[in-house]
C-alpha cells in the first residue's frame, strides 16, 4: 500500500493476485493511495474500519462468502457516499445493469485499458465529492461565507486568516455569540490544502453528554448491517473538524478528544481495533477558557492542545463602519434565499443601524434584515426607512433621524433650530463611527481640529456609549492572552 497519507485511497477488490497488484500499480503511478481485499469479508471489514475515497470491485469473487453485488450493497448501506466502480471479466448486460441498480458508479468490462479505469475512477470520486458539498451547503443555506467588510479589525482579521490557513496549525477562536466564528473558521478551511476536504462541524452546546461520545467516535457495525453510525471524526477525515463551542463539552468527552488530538488515531466504541484520522481541529468559544478551568470545567491539557493559534473575532459594536456594507450583502443574500422581493436601505435606517449596539451581533442583524423583507411596510421600490425599524433599534435612533417625523423643530427659532439640527446630527456621526473623529470629520467634509470645536460648542460628547439613556456598563476584566473578552454567552457563530 502507498505511503502517501494525503493522496486518496483506493480500495481494490480482487480474488486474482496479479489483477489486485496491477490495478494497484496503475493507480499509485497515477498518485493515489490503495488497500487490497482478496475476499468480500476483508473488504468489508476495511471498508467498516476506515471508509476509502471509491472502491474497485471484482463482481466474481471465489473462495468468498459473498460475491460482488453482495459486497456493493454491504458497502453502499454502511458507505452510501463511498463511489464503487464494479469490474468483470464474464460480465453480462443484465449483471451491469444489476449492478447500477443496487448503486455502482460503473461498470468496466475486462481486460481494461488503464485509461478508462482512472477516467471513471476520477469521475466517480468528483461526483462523490460534489453530492457532499451539495449536501452541505443545503443545510447550511442561508449561512453567510465570506467575510464582509473592511474595517481595521476585519482587515487584521483576514490577515490572519490568510497566515494560519496553509500552516495545518490547531486555531481557538474567540468571541461573542453570533459574532461570525464559524464564518472564520470554514475561511480557515477554504485557505488550507485541505479546502476540497470534509469540513465537519461539531454543535458541543446541543449534543446530549450520554450521545456525545457516539456522534463523535461511532458505533461499530457488524459487515453487511446497516445500523449504527460514522463517527464524525471519521466522516472528517482529510478535511476539518470544528468543535463549535468547545467549552459546553463535557469532561468525559475531553479527555478522549485529549488522545486522538496526541496520535490522530480514534477507537470506535464497541468496535475493532483502531483507526487512524487525519483531521484539522478548529474550537471556537464565547467564554473566557481560563476562568472555566479554574472552576475545574474545562481541562487544562486540553485548552493548550487547542490554543495553538488563538485568533479573536471582534463583536458588531466594534465595526459599526461596515453595517452599511454588510447589512445590504445580507439583504440581498436573504432575499435571494427566501424568494423574497429584494428592498433597497434608506439611509437613515443604515444610520440607524449604525448607532444601535446590536448585542446579537451579526446573527441579530441577519435576523433584523429577514425581518424587514418581510414585515416592512410600503411598496417593494420604497426605501425601508428608520421609523420601520423593530422597537427595540428604533428606541435607540438619534433625534436628528426623527425630525423629519416631528414638529419640534417647527416651533424653534432660527438660530435655535439650527443649533439643534447640529446638535442631533454630529451625535448621530460621532456614535455612528464609534468615536473616532477622523472618520467623522472625513464624512461630514470638516476638518478634525474644526470639529473637535464645534463639538465642544455644542456640548457633544466624543465619549460613545451604547445608549444615551442607560448608564455606561462596568469595563469588562482584559484576560489573558489567547481567549478574548466574553461579551454575551448565547448561542451562535
Amino acid at each position: 500500500m502507498s505511503v502517501n497519507s494525503n493522496a486518496p485511497e483506493i480500495l481494490v477488490v480482487d480474488d486474482e493476485d496479479d489483477i489486485r497488484l496491477l490495478i494497484s500499480g496503475i493507480l499509485q503511478d497515477e498518485g493515489y493511495a490503495t488497500r487490497e481485499a482478496a475476499t468480500g469479508e476483508a473488504a468489508l471489514e476495511q471498508v467498516k474500519n476506515r471508509a476509502p475515497a471509491a472502491v474497485v470491485l471484482d463482481i466474481w469473487l471465489e473462495n468468498s462468502r459473498f460475491d460482488g453485488l453482495q459486497v456493493l450493497s454491504a458497502i453502499k448501506a454502511m458507505r452510501p457516499g463511498v463511489p464503487v466502480v464494479m469490474i468483470s471479466g464474464h460480465g453480462t448486460i443484465a449483471t451491469a445493469v444489476q449492478a447500477i441498480k443496487q448503486g455502482a458508479y460503473d461498470f468496466i468490462e475486462k481486460p481494461f485499458e488503464a485509461d478508462r479505469l482512472l477516467v471513471v475512477l476520477g469521475r466517480a470520486m468528483e461526483a462523490a465529492r460534489l453530492k457532499r458539498e451539495n449536501l452541505e451547503l443545503r443545510s447550511r443555506a442561508g449561512a453567510p461565507e465570506m467575510l464582509i467588510g473592511s474595517c481595521p479589525a476585519v482587515s487584521a482579521l483576514r490577515r490572519t486568516i490568510e497566515r494560519v490557513g496553509p500552516t495545518g496549525s490547531r486555531v481557538m477562536i474567540t468571541g461573542p455569540a453570533g459574532s461570525g466564528k464559524e464564518v472564520v473558521a470554514r475561511q480557515i478551511h477554504m485557505h488550507s490544502t485541505r479546502a476540497q476536504g470534509p469540513f465537519v462541524v461539531v454543535n458541543c452546546a446541543s449534543l446530549h453528554p450520554d450521545r456525545l461520545n457516539d456522534v463523535l467516535f461511532g458505533q461499530a457495525r457488524t459487515a453487511g448491517d446497516g445500523d449504527g453510525q460514522t463517527g464524525l471524526l471519521e466522516r472528517a477525515d482529510g478535511g476539518t473538524l470544528l468543535l463549535d463551542e468547545v467549552a459546553d463539552m463535557p469532561l468525559a468527552t475531553q479527555s478522549a478528544i485529549i488522545r486522538i488530538l496526541q496520535d490522530q488515531r480514534l477507537e470506535r466504541i464497541n468496535g475493532h481495533g483502531p483507526v487512524g484520522v487525519d483531521v484539522r481541529v478548529i474550537a471556537t468559544t464565547n467564554r473566557d477558557l481560563r476562568e472555566e478551568i479554574a472552576r475545574g470545567l474545562f481541562r487544562e491539557e486540553l485548552f493548550y492542545r487547542l490554543n495553538v493559534v488563538p485568533v479573536p473575532v471582534p463583536p458588531l459594536s466594534d465595526r459599526r463602519e461596515d453595517i452599511p456594507e454588510l447589512a445590504r450583502h445580507l439583504l440581498e443574500r436573504t432575499a435571494a434565499s427566501a424568494g423574497l422581493p429584494k428592498r433597497v436601505l434608506g439611509e437613515d435606517a443604515i444610520a440607524a443601524m449604525q448607532v444601535y449596539p446590536w448585542p446579537g451581533n451579526v446573527r441579530q442583524l441577519r435576523n433584523v434584515i429577514e425581518r424587514l423583507l418581510i414585515m416592512a411596510p410600503g411598496a417593494v421600490a420604497d426605501p425601508i426607512r428608520a421609523d420601520m425599524l423593530p422597537a427595540d433599534i428604533a428606541n435607540d435612533v438619534p433625534q436628528m433621524l426623527k425630525l423629519q417625523c416631528s414638529d419640534e423643530i417647527m416651533t424653534l427659532p432660527l438660530r435655535d433650530a439650527r443649533e439643534m439640527f447640529e446638535r442631533e446630527y454630529l451625535m448621530a456621526q460621532v456614535v455612528r463611527y464609534g468615536g473616532n473623529i477622523s472618520r467623522t470629520a472625513d464624512f461630514v467634509g470638516m476638518e478634525r481640529s474644526a470639529l473637535h470645536r464645534k463639538l465642544k460648542s455644542l456640548g457633544v460628547s466624543t465619549e460613545v456609549r451604547h445608549r444615551r439613556d442607560v448608564p455606561e456598563p462596568p469595563p469588562v476584566a482584559v484576560p489573558q492572552a489567547g481567549v478574548a473578552p466574553v461579551k454575551r454567552l448565547s448561542s451562535v457563530n
